[in-house]
């Protein structure tokens, strides 16, 4: 049987089983790599600005982008491309979102920024309503509702203390709620470029344009790395970085989206022990209880996406699959 562009063995658990335990191994790995990039990135404390640290994060995210397609033999495919202007819309979401993510973890907890973050899922329903006129029904909607409540429930505490309320942090629960934004309209943007685009052309170009629109940026004054630890960390933002993207790319050789995607909330966990281990940020109940709730309305979305995608796949001609599998696999990115 195929289900997302993966052979799932229906007689054979054995052979179900060893697939499906690198298929979580790749997915938890790059939640950790990309929970380290934001740790390092909040180790910096704005320290530079948000377009010297994309910079640094597409360059050398690059590294283990090319060695990645590199083995799989698809490299040649990383620079070839039917629609050049789609690739420019997808890089322009990623370039706000990748500014927004550095300017949020430069003012707020790397916990708070997290759980804020992973209401995308969430707003990818607002978007395929508004944007591709997709019929969207009360359970979904309900979904939306709650998980919206549950950040309001992690912004308690700044509005019950007037101190812990600056523009500081105001600004970061901004670029924060902005990047999930984005990662949204990305995920709808590559559902409309998956038809003539592939997963090695889709990525390239992303880090390219990032890498290429973060120059603009040094007129603004860019700041000569202080310290050995400030060079290794910038460097590692990007490592980590690539490594995080490949890791989630790995992972849909072995089993699709829908089955790994609740999978990304496990990210929540790694922020909240590395803000507490590296920064002594010590989540509250509020923070836990509303990160609590929108990863229930986020993996109950992804659930229901699950069940009406099978829903389709059973009444789709046989030669549409692999498009459709195409779509969901990519559409992570």
């Amino acid at each position: 049987m195929l289900h997302g562009g993966v052979p799932i063995p229906t007689r054979h658990p054995a052979r179900l089983l060893m697939r499906i335990i690198p298929a979580i191994s790749f997915k938890l790995f790059s939640t950790v790599m990309f929970a380290l990039m934001g740790a390092q990135a909040r180790y910096l404390e704005g320290a530079y600005p948000a377009g010297e640290v994309a910079f640094f994060r597409s360059l050398f995210a690059l590294i283990p982008i090319f060695l990645f397609f590199g083995l799989r033999g698809e490299l040649d495919q990383a620079f070839r491309t039917k629609n050049p202007a789609a690739h420019l819309i997808r890089g322009s979401f990623a370039v706000i979102g990748t500014f927004c993510t550095f300017a949020a973890l430069a003012r707020m907890p790397i916990g708070d920024y997290t759980a804020i973050v992973y209401i995308a899922p969430l707003l990818t329903v607002v978007f395929s309503w508004l944007v591709l006129k997709e019929e969207v029904r009360a359970y979904r909607w309900s979904a939306v509702a709650v998980g919206f409540c549950g950040v309001l429930l992690m912004l308690v505490p700044y509005f019950q203390e007037h101190i812990a309320w600056s523009s500081t942090i105001g600004l970061g629960i901004i670029f924060a709620f902005m990047n999930a934004c984005t990662t949204a309209g990305a995920t709808i943007q590559i559902r409309r470029i998956t038809a003539t685009e592939t997963t090695p052309a889709v990525v390239t170009f992303m880090a390219l344009i990032v890498l290429t629109s973060s120059l603009f940026t040094i007129p603004f004054g860019w700041i000569m790395p202080e310290t050995v630890l400030h060079w290794l960390l910038l460097i590692g933002i990007g490592i980590t970085g690539g490594l995080g993207q490949m890791g989630f790319t790995e992972s849909y050789r072995y089993a699709p989206a829908s089955f790994l995607a609740p999978l990304d909330y496990s990210a929540m966990i790694w922020a909240f022990l590395l803000g507490y281990w590296i920064f002594d940020e010590v989540p509250t109940v509020y923070v836990l209880g509303g990160a609590a709730i929108i990863a229930g309305a986020g993996i109950f979305v992804i659930v229901r996406e699950r069940l009406l995608g099978l829903k389709r796949l059973r009444e789709m001609p046989t030669a549409a699959i692999g498009s459709m599998s195409e779509d969901e696999k990519d559409a992570q990115y």
